[in-house]
């Protein structure tokens, strides 16, 4: 690392040139996915795959797990485009918001997204809810990991 940014390393922000887009999107891609496929993991074990599948009109789990992949990834790159900054503070902050940001996921996707899509009921709270909120916020987890990991590389 040069001289000139030797001193600054811990005070980056989001905007921080220092972390190219190519980084991000990288970041994003690779965390994303590597918190899908263990989330999606714990899904495919509860049998939820067929309800993502179901958001474009399939049953199949490999359809759900495709879907779920995807949504995951779209989700990595929603944390990591702006948020990069923070993902460069260290490991513990960065597992932190990735932990929050996968429960802020929880409310918006199982408990309000979905529900609105499928015409059932908001934010229902039931046996299934608490396993969806422990894989959301190991999804996050992994994410903000991964995310840090990758960007650190990238630099």
């Amino acid at each position: 690392m040069s001289s000139a940014h030797s001193g600054t390393r811990g005070k980056r922000s989001a905007t921080d040139p220092g972390t190219s887009m190519g980084t991000r999107l990288m970041a994003g891609v690779v965390g994303g996915l590597a918190g899908g496929v263990v989330f999606g993991a714990l899904m495919a074990m509860m049998g939820m795959l067929g309800m993502i599948a179901s958001l474009v009109g399939s049953s199949s789990a490999i359809v759900g797990f495709l879907i779920h992949l995807m949504i995951s990834v779209l989700i990595g790159l929603a944390l990591t485009i702006p948020g990069a900054g923070v993902l460069t503070k260290g490991l513990i902050i960065s597992a932190v918001v990735g932990f929050v940001y996968g429960m802020l996921w929880w409310v918006l996707g199982p408990l309000l997204i979905m529900p609105t899509m499928m015409g059932m009921p908001l934010f229902t709270l039931d046996a299934g809810s608490g396993a969806s909120l422990m894989g959301h916020a190991v999804y996050g987890l992994i994410l903000g990991l991964v995310a840090t990991l990758v960007i650190r590389r990238g630099r």
